[in-house]
C-alpha cells in the first residue's frame, strides 16, 4: 500500500476534520472490470462512494475476462491489479490454479449471508444475473409461464432461439424434462443424464435458431423470427426500457450466475483490497447497483433495501425465485471440455 511517510501537523488536522486519515488520503488501487454499462454501474455504486469515503484514489481498467493476463502477472510477480471482476468459471479456475487469494470472510461478510454459491473460496459474488426464457408480449398475448413451455411446440408453435453453448442449454433441457433444480447437476454428472438432456433437445432441434452474442435474442424476438428465446435478463430489461418493447420474461427455471470479486495472488495492496470488497459487500451499498443495471444483489440482507419497482425486474426478487437453478462453476470446470465436444458435434449433425 502506498502512503505518504509524513504530513505537516496542519495538514493532518485538516484531514482529521474531514474524517479521512493521513494514510488513506494517499492510498491508491486499481480495479479491473468488463467496461460498458456494467462498469458504469460499479463506478456509481462502489468506486466513487468508496473513494469519497476513504480518500482512496481508484484507477479503473477494463479487460475481456481473459485469465491468461492475470496468470502472467502473478507468475511474473508483477501484479498491477488489486481487485478484479471475474465470471464464476474464471473464479473457480483461478482458485484451482492458485492465482487468486483464498478469501478471509471474517473481513467481508459471513458466508451464510449470501445466496447459494455466491461466496466461494477465492471469489465473492457482487451481482447475480440470469439466463431466462423471454417472448414478445405484442406477438404472443397468452404466452408461456413455465420452463417446460419452451419445448412445447404444439401449444406454442414456432422457432426457439438458444445460446450456442452447452452451459445453461443442457440444464434448461433437464429442468424442462422435470428434473428438480437441486438434482440437475447430479443427473448431468451421469452418462444417462447427458443422454436425457440431448434427447430433450432433440424434440425441438429442427426449430432451433442459435445465438452467440447477447444482443441477438432481443433482435430475434423483435423481428418475429422466433417465438421465444433464452436470453440474459438484462437484455430484456434494456429492450423494454430503451427501445419501447413489450418483451416478457418467464422466470420459472431461471439459471442464475454471478460476477465476482477476486484478489490476485501477490497483489500489492491486499489490505486495501479487503477494505474495498468489505465496503462493496455492505447490504445497503450493494443494493444501490440495481438502480443502474437490472442485476440482483447476492447478499440476502440487501434485498429489503431495493425499491419494489426495481426489485420486480431482478433475478433475486422473491416472486421471481420460486424455481431457480444456480450455475455450478465447479461442474463446468470438471466436465466442460467433454460436454462442449459432444454439444458441438450434436449441433453440427
Amino acid at each position: 500500500m502506498r502512503k505518504k511517510l509524513a504530513l505537516g501537523t496542519v495538514a493532518v488536522a485538516a484531514l482529521g476534520l474531514l474524517g479521512i486519515t493521513a494514510a488513506s488520503a494517499a492510498d491508491s488501487m486499481t480495479i479491473t472490470s468488463f467496461g460498458g454499462a456494467y462498469q458504469t454501474s460499479q463506478r456509481k455504486t462502489y468506486f466513487e462512494p468508496f473513494a469519497a469515503k476513504t480518500g482512496t484514489k481508484i484507477t479503473e481498467e477494463e479487460y475481456n475476462g481473459e485469465i491468461a493476463k492475470i496468470r502472467a502477472m502473478v507468475e511474473a510477480n508483477s501484479v498491477t491489479w488489486d481487485v478484479v471482476d471475474v465470471d464464476t468459471q474464471t473464479g473457480q479456475q483461478g482458485c484451482d490454479e492458485g492465482i487468486f487469494e483464498k478469501l478471509d470472510y471474517s473481513r467481508i461478510q459471513p458466508q451464510d449471508k449470501y445466496i447459494e454459491r455466491a461466496a466461494q473460496e477465492c471469489a465473492v459474488a457482487n451481482m447475480v444475473y440470469s439466463t431466462v426464457i423471454a417472448y414478445d408480449g405484442d406477438k404472443l398475448k397468452d404466452g408461456p409461464t413455465k420452463v417446460a413451455d419452451f419445448f412445447d411446440l404444439k401449444k406454442f408453435p414456432g422457432k426457439r432461439a438458444l445460446w450456442k453453448n452447452p452451459s445453461s442449454t443442457l440444464e434448461l433441457a433437464l429442468l424442462a424434462d422435470g428434473v428438480p433444480a437441486n438434482q440437475v447437476y447430479d443427473v448431468l454428472s451421469t452418462p444417462e443424464g447427458v443422454d436425457r438432456a440431448f434427447k430433450k433437445l432433440d424434440t425441438i432441434k429442427k426449430n432451433i435458431v442459435w445465438w452467440e452474442a447477447g444482443q441477438q435474442p432481443p433482435q430475434l424476438l423483435a423481428s418475429g423470427e422466433v417465438t421465444m428465446t433464452t436470453v440474459w435478463n438484462g437484455r430484456i430489461y434494456d429492450a423494454n426500457k430503451n427501445e419501447g418493447k413489450h418483451f416478457k420474461i418467464v422466470w420459472d427455471g431461471q439459471i442464475q450466475d454471478f460476477d465476482m470479486w477476486v484478489i490476485p495472488k501477490n497483489a500489492k495492496n491486499p489490505d486495501l483490497s479487503y477494505k474495498f470488497i468489505a465496503f462493496a459487500n455492505d447490504p445497503t451499498v450493494m443494493a444501490n447497483q440495481s438502480k443502474y443495471i437490472p442485476y440482483g444483489p447476492t447478499l440476502k440482507d440487501a434485498i429489503p433495501h431495493i425499491a419494489p419497482d426495481i426489485l420486480k425486474d431482478l433475478p433475486t426478487a422473491p416472486e421471481n425465485s420460486k424455481n431457480v437453478l444456480v450455475s455450478n462453476a465447479q461442474f463446468w470446470g470438471d466436465n466442460g471440455e467433454e460436454l462442449r465436444k459432444r454439444f458441438n458435434t450434436w449441433v453440427a449433425q
